[in-house]
């Protein structure tokens, strides 16, 4: 089965909390994303296989990252383009998780890069809830502009 490296999908989970919006971000695993915060957290989002459903993949992924079943409906959100020329399609699902209860599916890289030697680690390393101004420092700076669309959204 082939992928298209550069078509991302993922789901944005959010909760209402007190009056507040607050959304589920996931944050990589690996020692390149270690000590590495704000700007590195993300939507929970993976490649796309050839002739994947991109909502279909969103869901996939998002099971694989998190061991969630995602709550319907899904609220598209659009896609974005990531500095790296990535294409993220996302949605959003309204529900609640635990984010000590995750677990994530294993990847296997090359650390350090040019050594040879393979390491094994969990895609996502940690999730957590984030209000709005939280979330909008530790996403990926591409991927704020989902948040902006799910608050117009519900606002609307």
């Amino acid at each position: 089965m082939t992928r298209r490296g550069s078509v991302s999908a993922g789901l944005l989970l959010f909760r209402r909390s007190a009056g507040m919006l607050e959304v589920f971000l996931a944050h990589p695993g690996g020692p390149f994303w270690a000590s590495r915060d704000a700007g590195a957290w993300t939507i929970p989002k993976g490649r796309v296989d050839e002739g994947e459903d991109l909502l279909d993949a969103a869901r996939r992924e998002f099971t694989e990252e998190t061991s969630l079943t995602a709550p319907e409906p899904f609220i598209p959100l659009g896609a974005v383009r990531q500095k790296s020329g990535k294409i993220v399609h996302a949605w959003a699902c309204e529900g609640d998780a635990d984010p000590d209860k995750i677990v994530s599916n294993v990847t296997h890289n090359e650390w350090p890069r040019g050594s040879g030697r393979r390491i094994t680690f969990p895609e996502v390393d940690r999730c957590a809830w984030y209000d709005v101004p939280t979330a909008q420092q530790k996403i990926n700076p591409a991927q704020a502009e989902l948040i902006e669309r799910l608050q117009a959204l519900l606002a609307g």
